[in-house]
């Protein structure tokens, strides 16, 4: 064996660990800066490690009604707009792959033209609509956006799980005797899990990380979701730099948590049909 494939694994390991680093550094700032004075973050000359170690940042931001209340608002939003999408994608995904029927092309040709729009370029749009409907300042407003949004790819990807399921499966538990809803919900979803969790974890982020459409219809502070309300701790007229800091490491803390309850399942989902 050459020397070269000898030190070929301390390469990828050495490759494995700058890119570890890479990714972890801005949340290692984020947590030196919540562990030092508001002061002292823009201080000059700057200094990696806290000049002064203030270890009672998070209880104080834990500790805040208002962002209990933009945590509670984005729990709400992103768990709403996961089920809704759910309830909307599986049976149509399921639909579009096991039936032929007449403009089946255009509808999944208008699903994924939806993916073209971005929130940012309707919001004016989104804004007049759901005034004249008087949901600006509601959960609705802010849900529906999300779910709406992130439609499209749901169907997309369930829609191409069903697709690689072969028919015998159906047929066999039609002759055991199961009907429609119940091969659906005791055969194929089982088998459809990985593009599920898939779903599951895009869907929920993108619903815990939106903000333009959030800042534009819902103004009152108390019910702002994180991403939108978090700022309130830096304005021209106060700087709590370190209760931002803190505040931002928490709201990552729910995605950390349901990325590793799902990560075996994340993985085949995203791998799946890359292997024949």
């Amino acid at each position: 064996m050459t020397l070269q494939r000898r030190l070929r694994p301390y390469y990828l390991s050495l490759i494995g660990l700058v890119i570890t680093v890479v990714f972890v550094s801005p949340y290692a700032v984020m947590l030196l800066d919540a562990l030092r004075p508001s002061g002292d973050v823009l201080a000059s000359p700057p200094s990696f490690l806290p000049r002064e170690w203030q270890w009672n940042t998070f209880g104080t931001v834990l500790s805040d009604s208002r962002f209990l209340n933009w945590l509670k608002t984005s729990v709400i939003v992103a768990v709403s707009s996961t089920v809704i999408v759910l309830l909307a994608a599986i049976p149509a995904a399921y639909f579009t792959a096991r039936f032929r029927f007449p403009g089946r092309t255009a509808f999944l040709l208008v699903v994924l033209i939806t993916q073209m729009f971005s929130p940012t370029s309707l919001v004016v749009g989104l804004y007049r609509e759901f005034f004249d409907l008087t949901m600006v300042n509601t959960y609705a407003s802010i849900i529906i956006t999300n779910a709406a949004f992130n439609l499209a790819f749901a169907i997309w990807i369930l829609q191409g799980f069903f697709s690689s399921i072969p028919k015998d499966v159906e047929e066999a538990a039609h002759l055991d005797g199961c009907g429609r809803v119940r091969t659906l919900w005791h055969v194929m979803l089982p088998l459809t899990l990985p593009g599920l969790v898939t779903t599951v974890i895009f869907t929920f982020i993108a619903a815990w990380n939106e903000y333009v459409v959030a800042l534009t219809l819902m103004q009152d502070d108390a019910r702002k979701p994180l991403t939108v309300g978090i700022n309130s701790y830096v304005t021209g007229y106060q700087q709590h730099w370190d209760e931002l800091f803190a505040a931002s490491l928490i709201a990552v803390v729910p995605v950390v948590i349901l990325f590793a309850m799902i990560e075996k399942h994340l993985v085949g989902g995203l791998t799946a049909g890359s292997v024949k």
